[in-house]
C-alpha cells in the first residue's frame, strides 16, 4: 500500500502541503494539527476505483510528515458510520469503528480528528494550531471578533471536545455556509478547507495571517500591562549562572513522582512575560488548546519573587510553592474524576517560571522536555493575542480534565513503547571525543540516556556529540577537568541543556611510560592533574548538583588494572590510578546517604581504538615488553587467563550494568574488564 500511496498525486500533494504548513512554527506547533486529502486509487482486490481518505495518523508532525505517517480510510465506509453513530455520550466507540474503515495495511493509527476530515464535504482538509488563530478562539468575546475579522467566511464554533461530533458540527457549518472558508474552533484552533490542496493551503494561511493582521493593528500596546518593578530580565551571563545554579532544584521537584529530563528557555517571549504584571494571574489561568496543555499541565509554577531574590531564599520559597502546586494538582483531580477516570499520573509542575530568569520544561526525555517549553511560548502568544484584544478566557478546568484523562488520550500512553534501562538519566562523560570515552558515551546514548561529551577539544567533542545524534540527544563541551573553573563550567553547561545530571564517568586521562630515574616532576604532577585531581574536581561539582537534586545518582572512576598491579616502568600512572580507585570507595562512603553510588572499572590492555594507546604509551609499553606495537593488544591478550582482548566497548558495557537498574544495591565496587589477570584480582 506504501507504494501505491506514494504514487498518488493527491498524496504526494497532501505531503507536501503538509510539510510546508508544518515548517512555519506561526501555522502550528510541533504534532499539532492534522491535514487531509480526498482522493481515488484503484482497489488492488476489485481493480476498480475507489474514493480513499488520506489523514495525518495520530501523534505524526506535519512538518516532518511521511506517507507512512498518514491513515488511509475508505470514503464509504468512513460516511457510512453517520447511520450508526450513538450519540455524543458514546462518541468515543466511534474511534474503534474507524479501524474498520481502514484500507490496506501499514499506515498510522486514526486519531481522533479523523471524523473532522472524512465528513466534512471537501477535497482537502486542514486543522490546525496557529498562536493567532488560537487568540481569537480564547478571546471571551472570539464569536463576535470571529464576525468582525473575517466576515462571513470564517465561522465560529464553540468548544467542544474533539471527536465524531465535532466532525458532524463542521460538516453541517459548511454545508449550511457555502461561502465559508474555514471556522474558528473555540478555544482550540482553526479548520479550513479547499477543492484542491493549494486552496486548502492559501485558505488556511488566510485565516492565520488575517487574525495576525488584526491584533497588530487593534491590539493594546501593553496587552500584559505595565512592567513589575523588580522582575524584569536579568542581564544574560547573571541570569543564566541564577538558572543553571537553580535547575538542579527545580528538577528534583519536578521528578518528585518520576524521573524528569529539563530544558531551560529564556526566550524575550518568556523574560517579557515574566516582568509583566498580568503574568501571575494569567500563568493561574493555564493554557486551554488541548495540545498545549497536554504537553504543559494545565497551568505552570510560577515563582513569585522578584529577579534579584537569592539562590537560597528561591530554593526555599520553590519547595514551598512546590507543595502548594501538588497539593492544587490532586484537587483539580479530585474534583473531576469519575469511578471510570485514570489513575492521577503525577502531581509535578512540566512548567517552571522563574521571574528575571526564565522558563524550565520537563518530559520524559529531552524531545518532549522541549516542546513542552516550546508549546508554553505558544501559550504566552495566544494570551498576548487575546488579551490585546479582549480578555483571555480558556476552557474549564471541567474541560480539560475531560482530554488530559481522556480514556483515548489514556490508550495513545500505554501504547507507547516501553522506555530504555536509561531513558531520562542525563550521562557527562569525560574524555568522550574518543577511545573508552566515546564508546561509553555511545553505549549510554543508546541506552536512552542524554549525554554530554566532554573533552579537551571542543571541535572533537561536538563532532562525537553529533554522531550520537541531535542535541536532544548529546551535546559536547569543553572541559580542562584539571581546572576547577572549567569543570563547574561544564556541569553547569549539562544543567542547562538538559536539566540536571544523573551519571558521572570520570573517564579522561592520559599516560607516560617511564621509570622512576625518567620520571620528572612535570611528568608526575601533568598525570596526577588530570586523573587524581581531574576526577576530584568533576566528582565535587557533579555531587553538588546530584544532591540538590535528590534523586540519587551514579559516579564511575575508569581506573585501570595498574591500580592494583605492579608494572613496570609506570610510577607516575600507576600511583595517580590507585589514587582514582581509591576515590571511588572513599566517595561511596560520603555520598551513600544521598542516594549516589560511586563505582569504579579496571580496564588493561584496551589497546585498539583508545586514545592513550595512539598517543605514544602504547610504543611505549611495546617496546618495554619486547614486542611489535601492532602486536600489542594481542600480547595483552595472550598473557589474560581469558586470552581475549578488551576493546572500548567492554569498558562501556561494564559502565552500562553498573549504572543500570540490575545493580541498584551496589556501590564502593570496581570491575576488572581485563580478561583476567590473576596478579590484578582485588582482594
Amino acid at each position: 500500500m506504501s507504494n501505491q500511496a506514494d504514487s498518488n498525486q493527491a498524496v504526494r500533494d497532501l505531503i507536501a502541503r503538509s510539510n510546508r504548513l508544518g515548517a512555519d512554527p506561526k501555522n502550528t506547533n510541533y504534532a499539532g494539527g492534522n491535514t487531509s486529502a480526498k482522493g481515488t486509487d484503484t482497489d488492488p482486490v476489485t481493480g476498480e476505483p475507489v474514493e480513499l481518505l488520506w489523514v495525518k495518523g495520530s501523534g505524526g508532525d506535519l512538518g516532518t510528515l511521511r506517507p507512512g505517517g498518514l491513515a488511509v480510510l475508505r470514503l464509504d465506509r468512513m460516511r457510512a458510520l453517520v447511520d450508526v453513530y450513538p450519540g455524543v455520550e458514546r462518541e468515543d466507540e466511534m474511534v474503534a469503528a474507524f479501524d474498520y474503515c481502514l484500507h490496506g495495511k501499514g499506515g498510522a493509527a486514526p486519531s481522533i480528528d479523523t471524523a473532522m476530515h472524512g465528513l466534512v464535504d471537501a477535497a482537502h482538509v486542514d486543522h490546525l494550531h496557529p498562536d493567532s488563530g488560537i487568540a481569537i478562539a480564547t478571546a471571551a468575546d472570539g464569536e463576535e471578533l470571529t464576525g468582525t475579522i473575517f466576515g462571513d467566511k470564517v465561522v465560529w464554533v464553540p468548544w467542544r471536545r474533539p471527536g465524531f461530533q465535532l466532525g458532524l458540527d463542521i460538516a453541517e457549518i459548511k454545508a449550511q455556509n457555502p461561502q465559508a472558508i474555514g471556522c474558528i474552533l473555540g478555544g482550540h484552533g482553526i479548520t479550513a478547507w479547499g477543492d484542491t490542496s493549494e486552496e486548502s493551503e492559501r485558505n488556511s494561511l488566510w485565516i492565520i495571517e488575517t487574525a495576525a493582521a488584526y491584533i497588530a493593528a487593534n491590539g493594546k500596546a501593553e496587552p500584559f500591562g505595565g512592567v513589575r518593578a523588580g522582575f524584569e530580565a536579568l542581564p544574560e551571563a547573571e541570569r543564566r549562572a541564577k538558572a543553571a545554579a537553580l535547575a538542579p532544584t527545580i528538577r528534583g521537584l519536578a521528578s518528585t513522582d518520576k524521573p524528569m529530563v529539563g530544558h531551560f528557555t529564556d526566550s524575550s517571549e518568556v523574560l517579557d512575560f515574566l516582568a509583566s504584571e498580568k503574568a501571575p494571574a494569567l500563568a493561574e489561568l493555564g493554557t486551554s488548546c488541548p495540545d498545549h496543555f497536554l504537553r504543559t499541565k494545565v497551568k505552570p509554577l510560577i515563582l513569585d519573587l522578584a529577579a534579584d531574590a537569592t539562590v537560597e531564599a528561591s530554593v526555599t520559597r520553590l519547595k514551598e510553592l512546590h507543595e502548594q502546586y501538588r497539593a492544587d494538582y490532586q484537587a483539580y483531580y479530585d474534583a473531576h474524576a469519575t469511578a471510570g477516570s485514570p489513575a492521577i499520573r503525577g502531581a509535578d509542575p512540566l512548567i517552571v517560571l522563574v521571574p528575571g530568569v526564565g522558563m524550565f520544561s520537563y518530559g520524559a526525555n529531552k524531545q518532549t522536555a522541549r516542546v513542552a517549553g516550546e508549546f508554553y511560548v505558544n501559550a504566552i502568544n495566544v494570551m498576548r493575542g487575546a488579551e490585546a484584544l479582549s480578555t483571555y478566557s480558556p476552557i474549564s478546568d471541567a474541560e480539560k480534565f475531560r482530554i488530559e484523562y481522556w480514556a483515548l488520550e489514556e490508550a495513545k500512553l500505554q501504547r507507547m513503547p516501553k522506555p530504555k534501562s536509561h531513558q531520562g538519566r542525563i550521562a557527562f562523560v569525560t574524555g568522550a571525543a574518543s577511545g573508552i570515552g566515546k564508546a561509553i558515551a555511545t553505549r549510554l546514548a543508546a541506552e536512552g540516556a542524554c549525554v554530554v561529551v566532554a573533552d579537551l577539544d571542543l571541535e572533537k567533542a561536538q563532532a562525537a556529540a553529533a554522531e550520537l545524534g541531535g542535541t536532544d540527544v548529546a551535546i559536547g563541551v569543553a572541559a580542562n577537568v584539571a581546572d576547577a573553573e572549567g569543570v563547574q563550567a561544564a556541569i553547569d553547561a549539562t544543567v542547562l541543556a538538559f536539566g540536571g545530571i544523573d551519571l558521572v564517568v570520570n573517564n579522561a586521562g592520559l599516560s607516560l611510560s617511564k621509570p622512576l630515574l625518567e620520571t620528572t616532576e612535570k611528568d608526575w604532577d601533568l598525570q596526577h592533574d588530570v586523573m587524581a585531581k581531574g576526577s576530584f574536581l568533576v566528582a565535587k561539582a557533579a555531587a553538588k548538583a546530584l544532591i540538590e537534586q535528590g534523586m540519587g545518582g551514579d559516579v564511575v572512576y575508569i581506573s585501570s588494572k595498574n591500580s592494583v598491579f605492579a608494572g613496570p616502568n609506570n610510577i607516575a600512572y600507576s600511583a595517580t590510578k590507585a589514587d582514582q580507585a581509591h576515590q571511588v570507595r572513599l566517595l561511596a562512603v560520603e555520598l551513600g546517604e544521598h542516594g549516589v553510588r560511586v563505582n569504579g572499572i579496571n580496564p588493561d590492555g584496551v589497546v585498539r581504538g583508545s586514545g592513550i594507546f595512539a598517543s605514544g604509551w602504547g610504543a611505549n609499553r611495546a617496546a618495554t615488553y619486547g614486542v611489535k606495537e601492532e602486536d600489542l593488544g594481542q600480547f595483552y591478550a595472550n598473557r589474560t587467563i581469558l586470552k581475549r582482548e578488551v576493546v572500548p566497548e567492554n569498558v562501556a558495557d561494564a559502565v552500562y550494568v553498573l549504572t543500570g537498574p540490575e545493580l541498584s544495591r551496589t556501590t564502593g565496587l570496581h570491575i576488572p574488564v581485563d580478561s583476567g589477570v590473576a596478579a590484578a584480582f582485588l582482594r
